[in-house]
């Protein structure tokens, strides 16, 4: 089969990623389960083939991948989806994993996402994270942050992304989207220029190193709202990886940068149903007086009992808090619960 047609096939079965990989079949998640979409194993040569197929569709130069190993990019087949690619040799042969991204922005509320978290796109300046592991949908709930200041303020939006996955149009505000590396070669050079481009709102895609971490900090400490990611999991553990970034000398200016500029921090987690399919679960830290303490005195250990105490009443949501939540309304197991739960004994004992 051609790419295009195993692609439709993944669509059509409402699937999320599509991994290609020698010695297998072309195989497609679908709602946390794995379905092969091809009937043979594809050998080297038929996943190399695939994999051109994808950048003849993205008009792109496979010498990137030849030279670098792996490459990011994306591409639309008209009447499907858009596809954002990851393409990289393992073995010495060819391989790539394609997700799906819908044309159109997703509606939050389809989603799960909860109105605290939309809420958030208030804030005029400042930082803004979303965190959690790969594949939790992070640059979904970014997209639709973006789409609601978009329609509800006037101002300019610059995005940084690699690549771009949504896009958006032009409604209130005018948005300018950048990708990485096809329009600039870094993350860290796009937001130094983003920074002369005199944006109200820069929504970067992911902070990867030292010196980005450090722009978008100053970014958000000069008047901007900085929306950005991070591969963490809860509140504590992002500000502790910002922290953990810079050299320990400077870590003590850091913890009170990071306490002026935070506003929130939103964690998610897809996790698996009783009755099949996956849920978004959502953890969300605002920044009040006392979290600021915390992370100016280096007591991030005590952040998940700040966010515990401060739900439901104070802007605050807190993972074991909704994991109880589900279980009780029967969404999903208590053993699910306790898996991905921030204090398994003491939710046992809640549940």
């Amino acid at each position: 089969m051609e790419l295009r047609e195993l692609l439709k096939k993944a669509y059509d079965l409402g699937g999320a990623d599509i991994f290609i990989v020698p010695g297998a079949k072309v195989t497609c998640k679908v709602k946390g389960e794995m379905v092969p979409l091809s009937d043979d194993i594809v050998k080297p040569d038929g996943t190399e083939k695939l994999v051109r197929e994808a950048y003849e569709l993205a008009k792109r130069d496979v010498t990137r991948l030849s030279e670098e190993g792996d490459d990011d990019f994306s591409f639309a087949i008209p009447g499907v989806s858009r596809f954002r690619c990851n393409a990289y040799y393992q073995r010495g042969t060819m391989a790539a994993t394609c997700r799906l991204v819908a044309f159109g922005l997703p509606d939050p509320k389809d989603l799960g996402i909860p109105d605290m978290i939309m809420d958030l796109t208030r804030f005029r300046n400042g930082m803004i994270l979303v965190t959690g592991p790969a594949g939790s949908g992070k640059s979904t709930t970014l997209a639709c942050m973006v789409d609601r200041i978009n329609n509800e303020r006037s101002g300019h939006i610059v995005t940084i992304e690699d690549p771009i996955e949504y896009i958006h149009n032009h409604r209130k505000s005018l948005v300018s989207q950048r990708d990485v590396p096809n329009d600039s070669p870094t993350f860290a050079r796009a937001l130094r220029a983003a920074l002369r481009e005199a944006p109200d709102v820069i929504m970067l895609g992911e902070m990867r190193d030292l010196e980005t971490i450090r722009t978008a900090i100053t970014a958000a400490e000069t008047g901007h709202l900085v929306l950005s990611s991070l591969h963490t999991t809860g509140a504590a553990k992002t500000v502790d990886r910002i922290l953990d970034t810079f050299p320990a000398e400077q870590q003590a200016q850091v913890r009170v940068q990071i306490s002026m500029v935070l506003r929130a921090v939103v964690s998610q987690r897809l996790i698996p149903k009783k009755d099949g399919g996956q849920i978004g679960v959502f953890e969300v830290m605002t920044v009040n007086p006392a979290v600021q303490n915390l992370i100016r005195d280096g007591r991030t250990h005590q952040i998940d009992n700040a966010i515990f105490g401060g739900s439901g009443g104070q802007g605050m949501m807190s993972m074991d808090g909704e994991l109880q939540r589900l279980v009780r309304a029967g969404v999903i197991s208590r053993e699910t619960a306790l898996i991905y739960a921030v204090s398994p004994d003491t939710l046992a004992k809640r549940i």
